[in-house]
């Protein structure tokens, strides 16, 4: 069993990767993070180390929390929600967690363009998830 998450260094990824993290130990399963960056000479170095650093650090606490773990990282100019969905086909992902940002009166009228398009394409069960919100 694979439980596949879309990570970005953010209170929207984080819950994903909780959420993802709980799925996984409940179902005793994998679970595979995955980071999908535009790369290429626009990108700063410095972006480019923090995400990294942001990823190795989420790796490392789900290792500390017995979670199977595995990280999957590209910087090929795809579009996240192919990057995502291919890892998630090519595993034969059990379920896919993304988070979302929480949105304006206007932003409700529509889903975010890469969680409706996962929500959409995905072969497999969508967890989406919300970061809490501040008090």
């Amino acid at each position: 069993m694979t439980v596949v998450v879309g990570y970005i260094d953010s209170p929207e990824g984080q819950a994903a990767v909780n959420a993802a993290a709980e799925e996984a130990a409940r179902r005793k399963s994998r679970l595979v993070l995955v980071h999908s960056a535009h790369g290429g000479r626009n990108e700063h170095a410095e972006d480019v180390i923090a995400e990294r650093d942001a990823m190795e650090s989420a790796r490392d606490a789900l290792l500390e929390r017995g979670i199977d773990v595995e990280v999957e990282e590209f910087a090929r100019g795809n579009d996240p929600v192919q990057d995502l969905l291919e890892v998630a086909e090519a595993r034969n992902a059990d379920l896919i967690v993304i988070g979302l940002r929480r949105r304006s009166a206007v932003g409700k009228l529509m889903l975010g363009s890469n969680s409706q398009a996962i929500l959409l394409q995905a072969e497999c069960p969508v967890l989406a998830v919300k970061a809490a919100q501040n008090t």
